[in-house]
């Protein structure tokens, strides 16, 4: 039963004991069963509007969807992404980032994260070579990929005065 249910309850049960609403106790009554229905319907319209926020939130999370599904596919089939760096974009901003490492030995496959990286040394799963990692290299081809063709790229040595 819904509260604008039970309000309308208690007027038939007060219509029905015929209390005299003019006076006394009645008066009162009636007075609380008038509040009791105003709030009782203005909870109903209340619960109309959060079904069709809810209705409305449901298509912008659908967009949404469609959206993040259209952009975050549109990855390079050769492994890449929408910058041109080879690593992977987590669904968390605290995910570390995934690169793509071949080992020279034997040619096989590396995923390698961030802490891998940091290490500077690790072993290749498939031979054992071990492999010296060298992170100013990715910091270096980041820099390139930021750069334009038109110019050209200097050093700090590059621009010392010449003897």
């Amino acid at each position: 039963m819904t509260p604008a249910e039970k309000v309308a309850y208690i007027k038939g049960l007060m219509e029905g004991m015929g209390l005299d609403t003019e006076k006394g106790e009645g008066k009162i009554l009636a007075a609380v069963v008038d509040a009791l229905e105003d709030l009782a319907l203005g909870q109903e319209d209340l619960q109309d509007a959060i079904e069709e926020l809810n209705d409305g939130l449901d298509a912008v999370s659908d967009d949404l969807e469609l959206v993040e599904s259209v952009v975050y596919e549109e990855e390079d089939p050769d492994g890449g992404c929408c910058c041109g760096h080879r690593h992977h974009h987590g669904e968390d901003e605290d995910d570390d980032y995934e690169y793509e490492v071949v080992c020279p030995a034997c040619g096989a496959e590396l995923v390698l994260e961030e802490g891998d990286l940091e290490q500077g040394v690790i072993s290749c799963p498939e031979c054992g070579e071990t492999l010296e990692l060298d992170l100013t290299e990715v910091e270096d081809e980041d820099d390139e990929d930021d750069d334009d063709d038109d110019y050209e790229e200097y050093d700090d040595e590059d621009l010392e005065p010449e003897e």
